[in-house]
């Protein structure tokens, strides 16, 4: 299921359905502060650099990301990049809140035909048997498949972004959904994705969510037949708990048994905390927002150097050819993004350290820029570029094998 372009109607419903959570979720006082001072920018700032890049700045001089984006596409990334900044994350992370995504989905749904999903999906809490009913490491995550009740051919283990503080699986479905479509048009029988419900920031801090990753790869691993068939797979901050799943169980006695076969990264936050993640003209993170949820997630200075926490301190070479899948990794960002540099050093590292490494950086393009286009893109070829590219690159690690179809746990 590819559903359309987000419209200016989709915007105004999303608008509608926020309000209350706001209200229900967020001081009021607090809420009125942030309104007042978000006016000037709505109503001034915004329509005066959109006017001044746009229509009066000739296309060379203009920022990468302009060059090529609609007026639609500028002003909703223009919006983003003041709330990423300036909007706090306990504000921030409602708009991303299961009570927002999932309604908003169903409307999008209802406006392309859908009464139902055409996939399934639903909500899995797994403990082991190890594990109490209380742990905060239990595996808490949406379970999304073509067909229920079938083994799995593949698995996305996949873990959302924002900045440890925001964010939601509910908020990606449609993302989710897009995905399995074009998994199962690349040849496979039964695709699925299992994806992560982590605890945010501030609630819980590191290693709280790293447990909680590991918990989750355990419970997929328990559900295909060999961790072969396994592909990690985030974005942001989601990138970086996978690269930190995959340094922690290599340090296993047997890693290699427990070795995925394939990792998406898609703009993984490599180093929490670094000079290189600067702010660029294009993309709409901000490193000063940045580096406060990277040190909220960390918890103390020292964390901050742990390579479990922050996967770009890691130099260690053995560590990583340990730690790589058995196909190797995929790279997915955009070369005006923030991240940038330090992405390009860590797959510059683990070249060095022997890992098959593929990469696509689209140029002109921002951080997240396979997420972000299915929603903003014109086309529906341009929408599902990155994902088509990131499954092109899976069929190629992990071909489709329509033969695992028995029946799963």
């Amino acid at each position: 299921m590819i559903l359309g372009q987000i419209s200016y109607l989709d915007c105004f419903v999303f608008l509608f359905l926020l309000a209350p959570q706001l209200l229900l979720n967020v001081n009021f006082f607090q809420l009125i502060i942030c309104v007042s001072r978000a006016l000037p920018f709505v109503l001034f700032q915004l329509p005066y650099q959109i006017c001044r890049e746009r229509y009066c700045t000739r296309p060379p001089e203009r920022s990468p990301f302009v060059q090529q984006a609609s007026l639609f596409q500028d002003l909703v990334i223009r919006i983003v990049r003041y709330a990423f900044a300036f909007i706090p994350p306990n504000i921030g992370r409602v708009f991303f809140s299961k009570g927002v995504a999932l309604p908003f989905l169903r409307f999008r749904m209802l406006r392309h035909g859908y009464l139902h999903s055409p996939l399934t999906w639903r909500r899995r809490l797994k403990l082991n048997p190890q594990q109490k009913a209380s742990s905060k490491t239990k595996a808490v995550g949406l379970w999304v498949t073509m067909r229920e009740g079938e083994r799995p051919d593949l698995v996305i283990y996949y873990c959302h972004g924002g900045g440890f503080s925001m964010g939601s699986s509910y908020f990606y479905l449609e993302f989710l959904f897009a995905w399995l479509t074009v998994l199962s048009e690349a040849g496979y029988h039964n695709p699925a994705i299992f994806a992560l419900e982590y605890t945010l920031v501030p609630d819980e801090k590191y290693p709280t969510q790293l447990e909680q990753t590991v918990a989750g790869y355990d419970h997929v691993c328990r559900i295909v037949k060999y961790p072969s068939k396994i592909c990690l797979a985030g974005d942001s901050a989601g990138a970086t708990l996978q690269l930190s799943l995959l340094l922690e169980t290599s340090k296993s006695s047997h890693p290699g048994k427990r070795r995925p076969g394939f990792a998406t990264l898609i703009s993984p936050w490599a180093t929490l905390v670094t000079p290189k993640n600067r702010d660029t003209p294009s993309d709409y993170l901000n490193a000063d927002s940045l580096h406060l949820y990277g040190r909220q997630y960390a918890g103390t200075t020292s964390n901050l150097k742990d390579p479990l926490v922050s996967p770009g301190m890691c130099k260690d070479r053995e560590w990583w050819a340990r730690a790589s899948p058995s196909e190797g990794f995929c790279f997915m960002y955009g070369s005006e993004e923030v991240f940038g540099p330090e992405v390009r050093d860590l797959i510059a590292l683990l070249r060095r350290s022997g890992c098959a490494v593929r990469v696509r950086e689209e140029p002109g393009q921002i951080h997240a820029w396979p997420v972000v286009s299915l929603f903003l893109a014109d086309t529906q070829a341009e929408r599902t570029k990155g994902l088509r590219d990131l499954t092109k690159m899976i069929s190629q690690a992990i071909e489709p094998n329509a033969a695992e179809v028995d029946g799963i746990r």
